[in-house]
């Protein structure tokens, strides 16, 4: 008999998991939005495709941090990026 461990995050666990990864990462958490990125998540993979919600979450971080890293900069890419799901939705950016 094989032996399944649960690997799902309970929503009030959230907030723990991402305190964690900001100490990790030497991160100020008072600038990470998790709803700003769960409502990104949600519109690429609802708009474009599930697979690409992590990697657009992921490009965007970069592209903030690459432009300066404040949480400005993360809202602006995460916009450009929900914007261009939303086009790709409708067909134009294709």
């Amino acid at each position: 008999m094989t032996e399944t461990t649960d690997r799902t995050l309970p929503p009030e666990a959230l907030d723990t998991w991402v305190d964690a990864v900001c100490e990790r990462l030497d991160l100020p958490r008072e600038e990470v939005s998790i709803a700003l990125v769960l409502d990104l998540a949600r519109d690429v993979a609802h708009d474009v495709a599930r697979p690409a919600a992590p990697v657009s979450a992921f490009l965007a971080g970069l592209a903030a941090g690459r432009r300066g890293g404040s949480a400005d900069e993360a809202e602006a890419a995460v916009r450009l990026v929900a914007a261009l799901a939303a086009q790709w939705r409708d067909g134009a950016a294709r």
